[in-house]
């Protein structure tokens, strides 16, 4: 009986921590981006000629980052579009380039 009141504090704090980890705000595990948007991004990189199904999954990309093209009047244009970028560009850089090529 001794030992259980000594184990349950600790299993306490374990289950405390552990859902600490799965809490928003933590890093992801998975990639930001799809291969397909990661494919339409090369696209886009190498100035071929872009489709709207390019132009649309880069849009994508850019909200995952937490761009929201939809105010009229965005007092934060363009900086809040950059900033985007950015996030999108380092997605970019550290998830699609590590792609197998296909």
């Amino acid at each position: 009986m001794e030992n259980r009141s000594k184990i349950r504090p600790t299993l306490t704090a374990l289950a405390l921590l552990l859902t600490g980890c799965t809490a928003p705000g933590m890093p992801q595990s998975r990639p930001h981006l799809s291969s397909t948007e990661c494919r339409d991004l090369a696209s886009l990189r190498r100035s071929a000629p872009a489709t709207m199904a390019q132009h649309k999954s880069e849009l994508a990309a850019l909200r995952k980052a937490g761009y929201n093209p939809s105010p009229w009047n965005d007092p934060y244009y363009p900086e809040d579009l950059e900033a985007a970028q950015r996030v999108v560009d380092h997605w970019f850089d550290t998830e699609c380039l590590q792609l197998p090529r296909g």
